[in-house]
């Protein structure tokens, strides 16, 4: 009974093609503001990858200096005079680490780590704009059947109003039936209008979530009845035995946690020394005001030099800093390792929640369509009865009332279960489909 009241065509306003769910969810995926971010968070780690990498080669570094000296100053035969004198310097030096405790290991790692945390959690952000993007539609379609189920009562309530006037014409009827029903077309109306801003803001907070710049002409395909037509999962074990390993809340911890570990050995190289490699070039020109100099070019050779040396930096007392740096991370371990567990037992409940939600709307949805089926029955021979001066208007428009809001019970059971079931099956790695 409940298809009799389904909107067809485009609701009013309606100017362009309507949406699918997977027409909204890739829009949202390529727009939405939440998502570019995270995006942007894999494209900065990536960066960082890049510099923990490149700190394992030499850094090289050149200078170059002029200095003017007025007084007394050094001369060229090393003797102090009251003079001028300019010195200018030239230097290309390079370092290189060769050990540092495993730190640029450690830390390659550990950056590698962040970057598939950061890709996870732009996982997770698509998976949530897609969970609440299919919220949105569904809610889309719910507003929109109770639209038309307040179409309907305004239909049959006007149509009660035109009979009432003809009766009382005939003197069948008095004013104050006609009023009354006037009152309740007025109610009817006021119900009707509620209904279609809902819809209205349901179109915004889809719009909304895709980043559309007005809802205005934006409407969304429904789904035939066949989309109800699917058997309701294994039980929320099985479910999340599929879930644990697949879905992004819980790969992030499980990845922050290997780089909680990571830090532990991190930790650990402060206790190890340090050896490192360096290496330059030198050469300078200098001049005396009143003392005779070597040209330019011939003192830069002449006083060209270079220079190889190691150095060591063992680590004896760090007043416990290596040690608490140690302890500390330890505890992020284990604190991580909390997280993790949460994780899980949030998605555990998530599961668990949405399988009950979908039982729970399966029954409703069987017994709402044998409830519509008998309101519309029970409608229909006291709309009868009604017509033939057999029964109040009191009675028809409580019969009314009971096969109206029977179908609007059974439009909240149809989507709840539909959008539930779906849920389940999103959680299990497939697409999210109507």
């Amino acid at each position: 009974m409940l298809t009799v009241f389904v909107l067809t065509g485009h609701l009013a306003g309606a100017q362009e093609k309507p949406w699918t769910l997977q027409d909204c969810i890739g829009y949202a995926l390529d727009h939405n503001l939440s998502v570019q971010r995270s995006a942007l968070q894999v494209l900065q780690r990536e960066v960082d990858v890049n510099t923990a990498e490149n700190n394992r080669l030499p850094g090289v570094h050149g200078s170059a200096s002029q200095n003017f000296s007025f007084g007394r100053g050094l001369t060229a035969d090393n003797t102090y005079a009251n003079t001028n004198t300019t010195n200018t310097s030239f230097s290309l030096g390079a370092d290189m680490t060769l050990f540092n405790g495993f730190r640029l290991r450690n830390n390659i790692l550990l950056s590698k780590l962040n970057l598939e945390a950061a890709t996870v959690d732009l996982e997770k952000a698509k998976d949530d704009i897609r969970v609440a993007v299919a919220k949105a539609y569904v809610q889309i379609l719910y507003n929109r059947e109770i639209l038309a189920v307040a179409q309907r009562q305004i239909e049959i309530d006007s149509l009660q109003v035109v009979r009432l006037e003809t009766l009382k014409a005939n003197g069948k009827s008095t004013a104050a039936e006609v009023a009354a029903q006037e009152a309740t077309l007025a109610h009817s109306r006021l119900t009707c209008v509620q209904a279609d801003n809902n819809l209205r803001l349901a179109r915004l907070d889809l719009a909304q979530l895709l980043e559309l710049p007005s809802p205005e002409g934006f409407d969304v395909v429904v789904p035939d009845d066949d989309a109800l037509a699917v058997p309701m999962p294994a039980g929320p074990e099985a479910i999340y035995e599929e879930a644990v390993g697949i879905k992004p809340a819980v790969r992030a911890e499980e990845t922050r946690l290997a780089y909680a570990e990571r830090n532990i050995d991190l930790a650990r190289s402060g206790y190890l020394p340090s050896l490192s490699l360096n290496g330059g070039l030198g050469t300078n020109y200098y001049t005396s005001s009143g003392y005779p100099s070597k040209t330019f070019f011939e003192q830069l050779g002449n006083n060209f030099s270079q220079y190889v040396g190691l150095s060591l930096n063992v680590p004896i007392f760090s007043r416990m800093a290596n040690r608490n740096q140690v302890k500390t991370a330890r505890i992020s371990y284990d604190n991580q390792q909390l997280q993790l567990e949460t994780a899980k037992k949030q998605l555990y409940k998530e599961i668990q929640q949405a399988w009950y939600n979908a039982l729970a709307a399966q029954s409703k949805f069987e017994s709402g369509t044998q409830a519509a089926a008998a309101a519309g029955e029970s409608f229909a021979l006291t709309q009868a009865k009604y017509e033939n001066g057999k029964a109040s208007i009191t009675e028809f428009n409580e019969s009314k009332n009971q096969y109206l809001k029977a179908c609007s019970d059974l439009a909240q059971a149809r989507y709840e279960f539909l959008y539930q079931t779906r849920l389940l099956d999103f959680y299990r790695g497939r697409e999210l489909t109507l």
